[in-house]
């Protein structure tokens, strides 16, 4: 062998085991950014509810017109609304469904 060859099969060598360590790092961040979103759109979920749950409760003939669930209804709605900033990531691993569901068939 030609010290050209030892080199450049020294240089193949260095290349191939740095394309490998670039790909598992690159899958490994992956998996991260897709847990991540998986937990925002949980948290999107939950805040949903609690934004409901509070419209409801101030809703109510007993609550309507209390200054504390109003403040906490619009805190909870501004919350919502700067989450959806976020809502990239959490719609990364949201399935897209354009088609609405069919009722079951009650045969």
């Amino acid at each position: 062998m030609t010290k050209l060859e030892i080199i450049l099969i020294c240089i193949t060598s260095l290349s191939m085991l740095v394309n490998l360590g670039v790909f598992i790092y690159a899958r490994n961040a992956i998996a991260q950014l897709l847990s991540v979103s998986e937990e925002f759109g949980d948290l999107k979920v939950m805040i949903d509810a609690f934004a409901t749950h509070t419209r409801e409760v101030y809703g109510m003939e007993m609550f309507y017109g209390d200054q504390t669930l109003e403040s906490l209804m619009e805190h909870a709605n501004s919350f919502n609304e700067q989450l959806e900033t976020f809502e990239y990531i959490y719609s990364l691993t949201e399935e897209e469904t354009d088609e609405e569901p069919e009722p079951p068939d009650e045969t």
